[in-house]
């Protein structure tokens, strides 16, 4: 069964915004779709994003009814700051992470996994959520801002994830600086990715495009 990890260039890009987009998309096309919010920090209470997500996926699966939001987490921290900073007893357990995915997976057709913050935020001293994602050898979307200062963040991403060769999309988030945008960072993207899409208008195409990969890729271990 396939999965998705949803990471950003940085905090507050809109990783928990993409994950309901998609979870609506996949659902759309009777597929089941399950969520992971493996590392949620900044938690007091309760995991407001294990819960926006939680509350989104059960109105199309029934399979997630049964659960809280701290079941479809690993890793609750209260501190709101890296995983590796937050972890000020150093408890957390790479394997637990690897070990709920897993456990989610049974439930659902596709799983979308959110990290926290960017790739290089440090889990581990040598372990970041760049890593997290190739072992769960996940699909990888970047989703990126639309601020100004936003290309150098995206090219940065873009690098570590080619560079690491693990299999990717982008997509940028028309949220911040939205009315600047078409002048001061689209002309750019037009440019060198004229691909480019915005979670505003591409979510579903991009399914359907991860739908083809994935099948692909079972056709292929078939062989």
């Amino acid at each position: 069964m396939p999965r998705l990890f949803i990471t950003a260039t940085g905090t507050g890009i809109g990783k928990t915004y993409a994950v309901t987009a998609l979870i609506r998309a996949f659902h759309a096309r009777g597929i089941r779709p399950g969520v992971c919010k493996p590392i949620e920090t900044g938690v007091t209470k309760v995991p407001e994003d294990a819960s926006l997500l939680l509350r989104e996926v059960q109105r199309c699966n029934p399979a997630f009814d049964s659960l809280t939001p701290e079941q479809i987490t690993a890793a609750l921290f209260p501190l709101p700051a890296a995983p590796f900073c937050a972890d000020t007893r150093h408890r957390l357990d790479r394997t637990r992470l690897l070990e709920k995915v897993e456990e989610l997976q049974a439930r659902c057709d596709v799983l979308l996994v959110e990290g926290a913050g960017g790739l290089m935020v440090p889990i581990e001293k040598e372990y970041f959520m760049i890593d997290l994602a190739r072992d769960l050898g996940a699909f990888t979307l970047l989703v990126t801002p639309s601020r100004l200062g936003c290309i150098n963040e995206t090219l940065l991403s873009l690098e570590a994830l080619r560079r690491r060769r693990m299999e990717h999309d982008w997509c940028v988030n028309l949220h911040e600086d939205a009315r600047e945008f078409p002048s001061v960072t689209q002309p750019f993207y037009d440019a060198a990715f004229p691909g480019w899409w915005s979670l505003q208008e591409g979510v579903e195409a991009f399914v359907e495009r991860f739908l083809q990969i994935e099948k692909h890729h079972a056709r292929e271990e078939k062989r």
